[in-house]
């Protein structure tokens, strides 16, 4: 490594942040076939926005003629290394819980706030200006390094999938889409819905996203003075409000749900124990309640390298149909058809019958992987950390889509996860040595074979 890349860094700082805040502006949540794009317009601009961000720091670029996805690349050679990234964002929910617009950054006491500040668009410039600094630093690289940008992370990566139809896999790669030191395994992603006729005459629907636990949900029907001394002598948050009872949780990524509180699991418990009863109703609270790993279906599911099952109610809607929305994260050595079998076993006993939406099968990567064995070597001896050790992910990461991919960064241990949260925001001394250890890391994996 140069003896001046420090300096090649430093100078990168301050354009780093300013690309953070144009692409941060862009509200790049997915709006299906919007002004004629794949994932709509503001995903399009972000997508558009960061081949521009990356030609003009000496890129080549392409982008993917629909808009599915677009890459760009430097350095030569037969061997490539990606570097996968995601531009698209989850709504912002409630602004109310917000300090700021979440589409218009702001910098205050050392942190970066701003939707996909940390998720991914924060990570992913950070990585393209470690590059850039190593090419300001005269650099050579024999290895071509390929940054590939999807536009549809947070739904159904189409994107990823069109990428594969149509260009070259790299060797190797890392996606900087989670947590140091590095992620050697990735759970079975499993996004379903339960869904029966309504014949309880109810109307109801609350959630955003299958993968964030749900933050409230309104009831406007009946028996709402019941409803509320049941929320009361239950202990859930709730707000009386002109168009019904508005009942509050906390927000969390669906990796994480035991860190969070489903309002939509709150509402079936108290609505059922009120009398108030539908298919949806009865299966959630009699089935999941608040228990993150949905025991009473699954029992104690969990595996030594990636541990326990987690279980979302992300969304509910009844209409004339009734419709539960579930993510499940399964651990690595436990099968897909096993958790399809208990889980379409307890729904059917409601009446409500399985979907799968979709389906990402997991990574798990030995140890004494080159990569993992190279990328944990840059990361100790940057960060003097001897203790943290490879970790398994209930997340997705664009890692699973090629072989030879971990997830590298950016938070740090201990660093507090916002993504998908009110407030989301990147610690900006972090962000920059996360910058550090990625410039190191692709000098490391770029040098002759």
């Amino acid at each position: 490594m140069p003896e001046t890349i420090d300096a090649h860094l430093e100078a990168q700082q301050v354009p780093l942040i300013a690309a953070l805040a144009e692409l941060v502006r862009i509200p790049s949540v997915c709006d299906e076939g919007g002004g004629g794009y794949p994932f709509g317009e503001p995903i399009d601009r972000a997508l558009r926005k960061a081949l521009d961000i990356a030609g003009e720091l000496g890129f080549r670029t392409h982008y993917e003629e629909e808009g599915y996805y677009g890459w760009a690349e430097t350095g030569e050679g037969a061997e490539m290394l990606g570097i996968l990234g995601h531009l698209d964002v989850v709504p912002p929910g409630k602004l109310e819980n917000w300090a700021q617009d979440p589409f218009e950054p702001i910098e205050k006491d050392g942190m970066f706030y701003g939707r996909g500040t940390q998720d991914d668009k924060g990570p992913l410039l950070a990585a393209i200006f470690a590059v850039k600094a190593l090419m300001d630093a005269g650099v050579k690289l024999s290895k071509r390094v390929r940054f590939i940008f999807g536009a549809d992370e947070e739904t159904l990566w189409r994107c990823i999938k069109m990428y594969k139809e149509n260009e070259e896999t790299p060797t190797m790669g890392f996606s900087p889409d989670a947590r140091f030191p590095l992620i050697y395994a990735e759970k079975g992603l499993l996004q379903l819905t339960l869904e029966g006729s309504n014949q309880s005459g109810l109307r109801l629907s609350g959630g955003s996203a299958f993968n964030a636990v749900p933050d409230r949900i309104v009831y406007d029907g009946e028996r709402q003075d019941e409803l509320g001394k049941k929320l009361a002598d239950l202990g859930f948050a709730f707000e009386r409000k002109q168009d019904g009872i508005e009942v509050r949780g906390k927000a969390a990524h669906a990796m994480i749900p035991e860190e969070g509180v489903n309002a939509i699991a709150r509402l079936c418990l108290a609505l059922r124990a009120t009398g108030v009863q539908s298919k949806a109703i009865n299966f959630i609270a009699a089935e999941i309640g608040e228990d993150p790993y949905a025991r009473r279906i699954f029992g104690d599911c969990q595996d030594e390298p990636s541990g326990r099952i987690k279980v979302n109610v992300g969304m509910i809607k009844l209409d004339e149909t009734e419709r539960i929305s579930i993510d499940a994260r399964i651990p690595v050595t436990i099968s897909k058809g096993k958790i399809v079998k208990e889980l379409s076993n307890a729904a059917g006993r409601y009446g409500l019958k399985y979907s799968e939406f979709d389906w990402l099968a997991p990574i798990y990567l030995p140890l004494e992987t080159p990569i993992i064995e190279m990328l944990m070597k840059v990361y100790r001896q940057l960060t003097g950390d001897e203790h943290s050790q490879p970790i398994s992910l209930g997340g997705a990461t664009y890692a699973r889509a090629f072989e030879n991919c971990v997830a590298f960064g950016a938070l740090f241990p201990g660093e507090a996860l916002t993504e998908h949260q009110p407030n989301e925001r990147a610690a900006l001394d972090n962000l920059y040595r996360a910058m550090e250890i990625y410039a190191h890391a692709i000098y490391e994996l770029t040098r002759p074979s």
